[in-house]
């Protein structure tokens, strides 16, 4: 006769759907009861309001089940309701209210510019007139604080929080601002997900209108706490035209929608080279082929970026190129990409709160009745 422990180790081989972890590590069995030798109930706490992921979970458990003998299984499932606009993350939280928007930047795979181009963007925004902020959640690799000129400096602490930094208009706060520069951290998950919490909630962060997130790449942990603790608006992928870079965007693609996350575009980086010394373009990763993709996940390509060593300069020496050399095409590019982008968040903002605006009086009464 299976036991109870039997059956929450079948269950840690039931991996959340667009995840490579199951509901156990994510904490989302809340209790597991033996009804008798051949069946059992089970309590979940998912995170998607999407009946296919339920759907998904329900089958694999069962299956898992059977092989011990457990072969009726009741479910009691809590999940958000379904959002009235793709606006809020799934949980509906958030622990960071002074902040208007959350735009979750974030790739397929490493070393494709994801933190260039949340910088630039970032910058760009502030330069735009926005209150911005940036939040460095690449845990195993800030490289916000150089790329920020912000190597060296201390935290300052104001009671029991850290105040953030500010560099060309942005708040800035990093993991890497936090431990001793160029030590390693080897976290499990838990540790990961505890730490975007807290990055977010002991952060003295001012009233911004919108906080860009410099995501780990890939999809795990860090994806899922962001969208359970804050409303993320939107988020934006970062690529490179080669196939193979897409196709881990579009498993990252694939898991904002399944987080319920708007799409606020993608943006193909190293699209092309400039050449310093004759400022021609060429063709040599590949451009325009994110234009399928972003088709398929109803979106568009905010921005082609090309290889140009000055963004590469930029970036090691803490001096944006958006800000420094605002002439350049690529300064150009990364302006057009956060207008585009501002548009997006504004509208879906507007969309939200309008949606969650109740008419105070019955339909068909006035409002400014005297009875």
């Amino acid at each position: 006769m299976a036991s109870v422990a039997d059956i929450k180790k079948e269950l840690e081989k039931v991996l959340y759907p667009g995840f490579q972890k199951s509901i156990v590590e994510f904490g989302f069995v809340k209790d597991v009861e033996l009804i008798d030798s051949e069946s059992c109930a089970i309590t979940l706490e998912i995170t998607s309001s999407a009946p296919e992921v339920e759907a998904q979970i329900k089958s694999e458990t069962q299956a898992k089940l059977a092989a011990i003998g457990i072969l009726t299984v009741s479910f009691v499932v809590n999940k958000p309701a379904a959002p009235q606009q793709q606006s809020n993350s799934t949980s509906g939280s958030n622990i960071a209210p002074q902040i208007k928007n959350f735009v979750m930047v974030s790739s397929g795979k490493g070393g494709v510019g994801k933190s260039t181009t949340t910088v630039n963007l970032a910058v760009a925004a502030a330069m735009q007139g926005k209150r911005v902020g940036i939040l460095d959640a690449d845990i195993y690799g800030p490289n916000i604080p150089r790329m920020m000129g912000l190597q060296g400096q201390e935290v300052e602490v104001v009671g029991n929080k850290a105040k953030p930094f500010k560099a060309y208009g942005v708040d800035v706060m990093s993991m890497g601002s936090l431990m001793d520069e160029g030590q390693a951290l080897i976290w499990r998950g838990a540790m990961i997900m505890k730490a975007i919490q807290q990055l977010l909630r002991d952060i003295l962060w001012e009233e911004l209108d919108i906080l860009f997130i410099d995501m780990p790449p890939g999809t795990g942990d860090a994806q899922l706490t962001l969208a359970q603790s804050v409303p993320v608006t939107c988020g934006v992928n970062v690529t490179t035209p080669q196939h193979v870079a897409l196709d881990d965007s579009r498993r990252s693609l694939d898991m904002f929608k399944k987080l319920h996350i708007p799409i606020g575009g993608i943006v193909e980086n190293m699209s092309g080279f400039i050449c310093p010394s004759c400022e021609t373009e060429s063709d040599i990763f590949g451009m325009g082929t994110c234009n399928e993709l972003a088709e398929q996940y109803n979106t568009k390509v905010i921005g082609n970026l090309p290889i140009e060593p000055a963004i590469r300069e930029g970036g090691d020496s803490g001096k944006p190129i958006v800000y420094f050399n605002p002439e350049s095409v690529s300064a150009k590019r990364y302006m057009q990409a956060a207008e585009s982008l501002i548009a997006y968040v504004d509208e879906v903002s507007d969309k939200a709160e309008n949606a969650s605006i109740q008419p105070t009086t019955p339909p068909g009464v006035s409002a400014c009745s005297s009875k």
